[in-house]
């Protein structure tokens, strides 16, 4: 959608009194650390190296640029987006899983993206730092609510990581037919989809969604990445043959950028009514009839080699993403992205001990292999 104020409610002030901490907030965030602990040492005991403890698996690692749209209104012109311009990205799609598993196991889609030139009063811990972080899934709202129930999920993922994956295959196709059933009936399960239910799309065609809410200024947000190009447009629920290709997903994001120029749109969701669009329960999508993603910039991605021994250890190894990689005007809010700061902190020191590589954020992207 384009900028136009006719077409925005009027965005709520952000208060601190919206962010309501749970007494056991600390004792979540401490269980969330171990789960996460538990699942990097088990790939690392069986791979030897060390990777994300969720997404580990990357489809495509990708160069770009966005540029901010001139002409924003003032409530949308907030924080990267205050003025035109253009900043080098680089762009991570990924699967949501802490261990390599066969494409056949079909998860949720992930989107990762980091500006690189950003500046700005930083948040904390990366006050030194010229980047900002969105981190996306393909879906409009988290699995969950809150912090705690999170827990729940993880912990269940720590038990099975790494192990049985024929067992997880043969799962995600049963999975993925219950998940077909309850669509035809208008309706959808998040955990059918994260436990290998999710349809083998193409990551391509997707939409990308923040899920959890961040600051836009002083208003209060949730981001979306959406594919605008027709080559994109055309990919939305086509699905990829899978059978005997465990990187499947990968050689296609591959096969398409080695021919195709790619083009998607940030657009920004602002919150207008605070029981419709509660800001601790990340399980809720905000309703689009009271407020709808408005386009703030374009996202460009030329042809390229997508994926590379070289780029993963650049970008795999070598970055982490974070949504509290930014700028206070971004912050992230609510119980879901205040754990994630030290969950993603967490993540990328264990894999700089153990895999012997630092994961500072880039300056610029000179250095990037091609």
């Amino acid at each position: 959608m384009k900028p136009d104020d006719s077409n925005l409610a009027a965005p709520i002030f952000y208060d601190p009194a919206y962010e309501l901490v749970e007494p056991d907030e600390k004792e979540v965030e401490a269980g969330l650390i171990a789960a996460l602990k538990e699942i990097s040492e088990t790939t690392f005991k069986h791979s030897g190296h060390a990777m994300r403890s969720v997404h580990a698996k990357s489809h495509g690692l990708l160069r770009g640029e966005l540029e901010v749209l001139g002409g924003l209104p003032a409530n949308l012109a907030q924080g990267v987006f205050a003025r035109p311009g253009v900043y080098p990205l680089v762009m991570r799609l990924s699967t949501t899983p802490g261990d390599m598993l066969d494409d056949k196991v079909s998860t949720p889609r992930g989107m990762a993206i980091k500006l690189v030139g950003v500046s700005g009063a930083r948040l904390p811990d990366s006050e030194a730092d010229v980047t900002q972080d969105f981190v996306l899934v393909n879906g409009p709202a988290f699995a969950v609510a809150s912090a705690r129930k999170f827990l729940g999920t993880l912990k269940l993922l720590a038990k099975t990581t790494d192990k049985a994956p024929k067992l997880k295959q043969a799962l995600s196709l049963l999975l993925r037919g219950a998940e077909e059933m309850l669509e035809s009936a208008g309706k959808h399960s998040s955990t059918l989809m994260a436990m290998g239910g999710h349809p083998p799309n193409h990551v391509l065609g997707e939409t990308y969604y923040s899920q959890a809410p961040l600051l836009w200024g002083p208003f209060m947000s949730k981001v979306s990445v959406a594919p605008v190009s027709a080559n994109l447009t055309a990919l939305a629920g086509a699905q990829v043959e899978l059978r005997g290709k465990p990187d499947g997903l990968r050689e296609a994001v591959c096969e398409f950028f080695a021919a195709n120029d790619a083009e998607w749109e940030l657009r920004v969701q602002l919150c207008t009514d605070l029981e419709r669009m509660p800001i601790e329960d990340a399980s809720v999508v905000w309703p689009e009839e009271a407020s709808p993603y408005v386009t703030v910039a374009r996202i460009r991605v030329p042809r390229q080699a997508a994926w590379s021994e070289a780029r993963s250890r650049a970008i795999d190894d070598g970055m982490s993403f974070s949504p509290w990689h930014g700028i206070s005007a971004h912050r992230p809010i609510g119980s879901i992205m205040r754990i994630r700061k030290a969950a993603y902190s967490f993540s990328a020191g264990f894999r700089a001990r153990h895999n012997g590589k630092s994961t500072a954020e880039p300056i610029d992207l000179g250095k990037l292999p091609d």
